[in-house]
């Protein structure tokens, strides 16, 4: 099964989108791009495990981000699945390491597969039939990369060493993204090991049996992945 996403679309704050049709399982992903933006309507849409999360953040720019991304994930499942954004219920399903649920977030009662991210001022949303994982971030600073990096596959630790300086960070950021987004499809998450699977710092992720990974472009100064689980 071939990846295919469709243009990445962008989601304004507060709004819902015009048309929202479904994806199919012939390994389509749907990416919504949304702004960090004050969203005063966010706070009715969530549940209680949400609010309180909201609440429990220091950061007023972290609050700021937390609404606008969980808004616009409510929005848009919402419009997907014929339903008030307020009405979307969340579960997890079982850890796939040790079938624990706390997993992959789904919505209840199934109709798709959704995955969230943001990093910064950029938020993006990957919607598909079949589980699917999406990743967003900024370039890191040099120094951060260079700490970071000694976490990553052994292959992928001499292909960073091996690279100038000035083109580190970007490479470190396509990887990381790469495997945050494959962990985040798996349920696995951070649990599973950034040093377990080569994605590899190159121009295209390495294979992975049984899922399809592709980078994509969403702004300046940031990387991006999508995997999505194939049928």
């Amino acid at each position: 099964m071939t990846l295919k996403i469709t243009p990445v679309r962008v989601l304004r704050t507060g709004e819902v989108p015009e048309s929202a049709v479904l994806p199919v399982a012939d390994g389509t992903v749907t990416l919504w791009r949304l702004p960090v933006a004050e969203d005063p309507g966010a706070p009715a849409l969530l549940d209680a495990e949400e609010r309180q999360r909201w609440k429990a953040l220091i950061r007023e720019d972290h609050r700021t981000r937390y609404l606008a991304a969980h808004g616009g994930l409510r929005r848009l499942l919402g419009q997907y699945l014929g339903m008030r954004a307020d009405e979307v219920v969340f579960v997890r399903e079982d850890c796939p390491l040790c079938a624990a649920p706390h997993g992959r977030p789904a919505v209840r009662g199934g109709g798709v597969h959704f995955s969230l991210s943001h990093s910064e001022d950029l938020i993006l949303v990957g919607l598909a039939a079949t589980p699917v994982g999406v990743d967003v971030e900024a370039h890191p600073k040099a120094e951060v990369s260079a700490l970071v990096a000694d976490s990553l596959h052994p292959r992928e630790r001499e292909e960073f060493a091996r690279l100038p300086l000035e083109a580190r960070p970007a490479a470190f950021a396509r990887c990381w993204v790469r495997k945050e987004a494959y962990l985040k499809g798996t349920g696995e998450g951070l649990a599973g090991g950034l040093d377990r699977t080569y994605l590899g710092l190159g121009p295209e992720p390495a294979a992975i049996p049984g899922w399809s990974l592709a980078d994509v472009s969403v702004a300046p100064s940031y990387e991006a992945a999508v995997a999505v689980a194939q049928q």
